[in-house]
């Protein structure tokens, strides 16, 4: 597969582990005493390592909006990554094209880590939608391909985001913007839409039917390969052997078909001479011992019973146009559940504009801060729509004023569900405007005939906190005892801490047959010995035990099956 190549790539393909761990420092909870919407301040690559330990393979949807770089947002590029051709762009301002040549590649190197988090976060069933213009649209396309896998490409969705252009505008205007679409794994469907009226529309009820239908044919290609089903139906009023047009064939059984045309009159089976006429059908030679469905009882006795059925309404699920002259067609009734299939067209008016997105910010945040792209909550409604359930977890790790949380908010208050928010967003605004709109959003918003119903819900808010690692490889004891537990339990599984019922504090849990035990105290020095084995009353296969030393000997060890790991040498770093 061909791949991408930019100046810093070979230094930021295994950035993200090279990244520090920060646990996440919980602030305050709002409008409840426990939450597990998060919003996080500080730094999007920093703050998707510290979801790892609690949501890796848990996230169901994701959305970014990641900047466009269009050589005038003035973003920053702020990793730290060790190397000199990276290192001058530290902390510089990405200007426009003109003025710095190498945007393109700081872009690039800022979203990779990014991206190969997102892939570790995302759940087996999960989906990523990922709005961009197309500036850097092609490179993203390649990186992601290479990070997801070009299979796991669904979809790019053109947004019509604008409705409005300017008559002295130059070139060809821009109204539209791209969304791409990547799944973990292979053959992701989207959820069909909610039904229109104007899907409905299409269906008919020319008899009085329990429920409205389209009136489609009854034959299907591939004559040459169901010869079997290329014969003659004999019409009820005028006589007339009906045969399926050239290179077709009747679609379902001929036992379906005669039982139901016995709702008109009397049938059967019968073997005519009209091999010329199937093979014309067909292209070629046909079974000589296929019979037709022909009327039992003369024309007129079948014409009579008939009519008398086809002014007794409802009328069977094959029947006949133009009065009953015509030809044989069948009812397709109309499935409710069956909503509508997703397209890569998103028109305004379904899913809202930038104009839009901006005057619903108006009301919610009071700030004078322009956000360049701003999206509406009826887009990532959409997105939801089709990519959640009811009890989904959906990040948003460029979550500038908080979109993708009112969506979420109108979506559970809409279908009662209980979706899960995390937004992060590393600028100042974080709590002042992302928060606040969240805030607003669940009490309601508005005044007079503005105002906004609240949506109910709650959210934690954090920040990045310190590093659990110290660089010299040490704990950082600072951060406390119960994140190390979990961070060790982690890195050990892959699972997050769960509470265990167990008189032993150092006991972490049981996982494929291993138990876990964490023997630290932070002002001691903790020793494997076989005064603490006698402390160990948890049955399990084998045990794996953290502690400062062991003066247990090694066959014993074996002979228990007991593993020892020291502390700290041992932890792995995430």
């Amino acid at each position: 597969m061909p791949t991408l190549e930019w100046i810093g790539k070979d230094k930021v393909i295994s950035h993200h582990k090279d990244v520090p761990f920060r646990v996440l420092d919980e602030k305050y909870t709002y409008n409840a005493e426990h939450s597990d919407n998060m919003i996080i301040r500080g730094d999007n690559l920093e703050a998707l390592k510290a979801l790892l330990p609690q949501y890796e393979g848990k996230i169901k949807c994701i959305y970014i909006d990641p900047p466009y770089n269009t050589g005038n947002e003035g973003w920053v590029y702020n990793d730290n990554v060790n190397d000199p051709k990276i290192r001058k762009w530290l902390g510089e301002v990405v200007g426009k094209e003109g003025e710095d040549l190498s945007r393109h590649d700081k872009w690039l190197c800022m979203m990779y880590p990014r991206l190969k988090l997102l892939h570790r976060l995302l759940s087996d069933d999960g989906v990523i939608f990922i709005s961009i213009d197309d500036n850097e649209l092609f490179y993203l396309k390649m990186v992601c391909d290479e990070i997801f896998g070009s299979s796991c490409f669904v979809s790019k969705i053109i947004w019509q985001n604008n409705y409005s252009l300017r008559n002295d505008a130059k070139g060809i205007p821009y109204d539209t913007d791209n969304i791409l679409v990547y799944s973990k794994t292979l053959f992701w469907n989207p959820k069909r839409l909610p039904r229109t009226e104007e899907m409905n529309n299409r269906y008919v009820n020319y008899d009085n039917d329990t429920l409205p239908y389209k009136v489609t044919p009854i034959h299907a290609p591939g004559a040459n390969t169901h010869r079997s089903m290329v014969y003659a139906i004999q019409h009820p009023i005028t006589g007339e052997l009906m045969y399926p047009p050239k290179g077709r064939h009747w679609k379902d059984g001929q036992d379906k078909l005669l039982k139901i045309l016995n709702e008109w009159c009397p049938y059967e089976l019968k073997v005519i001479e009209d091999y010329e006429k199937r093979e014309i059908i067909c292209g070629g030679e046909v079974p000589l011992d296929i019979p037709a469905i022909m009327l039992s009882k003369s024309i007129e006795e079948s014409k009579e019973i008939a009519y008398s059925r086809y002014n007794s309404p409802p009328w069977p699920t094959y029947f006949f146009l133009s009065k009953g002259l015509g030809s044989l067609q069948s009812k397709t009734y109309l499935d409710y559940s069956k909503g509508k299939v997703v397209s890569t067209l998103w028109k305004y008016d379904e899913v809202g504009s930038n104009v839009e997105a901006t005057n619903e910010l108006k009301p919610l945040i009071s700030s004078s801060y322009q956000f360049d792209t701003p999206k509406p909550t009826r887009l990532i409604e959409r997105i939801l729509q089709i990519a959640t359930d009811k009890d989904s977890v959906i990040l948003d790790s460029f979550a500038g004023s908080g979109t993708t949380g009112h969506a979420v908010l109108n979506m559970n208050k809409a279908d009662g569900g209980h979706r899960k928010f995390i937004l992060v967003e590393m600028m100042d605004y974080a709590e002042t405007i992302t928060a606040e709109r969240v805030r607003r959003v669940i009490d309601g918003y508005g005044a007079g005939k503005n105002a906004v119903d609240g949506t109910g819900g709650d959210f934690t808010f954090y920040d990045l906190g310190e590093v659990l690692l110290l660089p010299d490889g040490n704990l950082n004891e600072s951060v406390g005892a119960d994140r190390i537990r979990e961070y060790v339990w982690y890195m050990e599984t892959k699972t997050p801490l769960r509470a265990v019922d167990s008189d032993n504090p150092y006991y972490l849990g049981e996982s494929r047959g291993t138990g876990y035990y964490f023997f630290y105290e932070k002002e001691a020095l903790t020793t494997l010995n076989f005064d603490f084995l006698s402390t160990i009353t948890e049955q399990a296969e084998g045990y794996l035990i953290y502690a400062d030393l062991c003066t247990i000997p090694d066959e014993e060890l074996k002979k228990y099956n007991i593993t020892f790991k020291k502390i700290p040498r041992d932890i792995a770093r995430l």
